[in-house]
């Protein structure tokens, strides 16, 4: 398996901190990606947004800065700092920055 990547380790971190924003995108970072996990950041900057799709493994969501929007088999869910929600595999879901929303996105396979 792939270790950790592209955060340091053996050091107090806070997650919304190892992603920055940037004007009219989506910037992500990759943490791990296997075939058992996939641990992403993201931030989103306003109104910027992942169309609908689906997954192959349960996606775990954890709202890191500001609020955003996650749609899950067409229903509005709204994710404030500190809060998470699971997206279900196989089930479509999008992502919108409803303000700058920064999240980590963990999906196990």
């Amino acid at each position: 398996m792939e270790p950790l990547k592209n955060i340091a380790k053996a050091r107090v971190l806070t997650l919304k901190d190892q992603v920055d924003y940037q004007a009219g995108q989506i910037v992500s970072k990759t943490l791990v990606q296997n075939s058992a996990v996939s641990i992403t950041l993201f931030a989103f900057e306003a109104g910027e947004e992942i169309s609908t799709h689906q997954s192959d493994g349960d996606a775990f969501v954890t709202c890191l800065d500001g609020v955003g929007i996650l749609t899950i088999d067409g229903k509005d869910f709204e994710l404030n700092a500190g809060e998470s929600i699971v997206m279900p595999a196989h089930h479509p879901h999008a992502v919108k920055g409803k303000e700058r929303f920064k999240m980590m996105l963990t999906v196990v396979f």
